[in-house]
């Protein structure tokens, strides 16, 4: 089940072409990228990292 072969990628890829338009695709990447961007920046966050600095300033 874990699987997924080119077919399966293609017809994924059809599906989305169908329903979003060739012209959302680029703009559905650049959102998705962003989120990917905020949400390592967001795991390497260390909220401790902040309270150490204000202590020594």
């Amino acid at each position: 089940m874990g699987n997924i072969g080119m077919t399966e990628i293609i017809l994924i890829l059809l599906v989305v072409v169908l329903l979003f338009g060739g012209r959302k695709i680029p703009e559905l990447m650049k959102g998705l990228g962003q989120g990917m961007k905020e949400f390592k920046k967001a795991q390497q966050y260390d909220p401790n990292e902040d309270k150490e600095k204000s202590k020594f300033q």
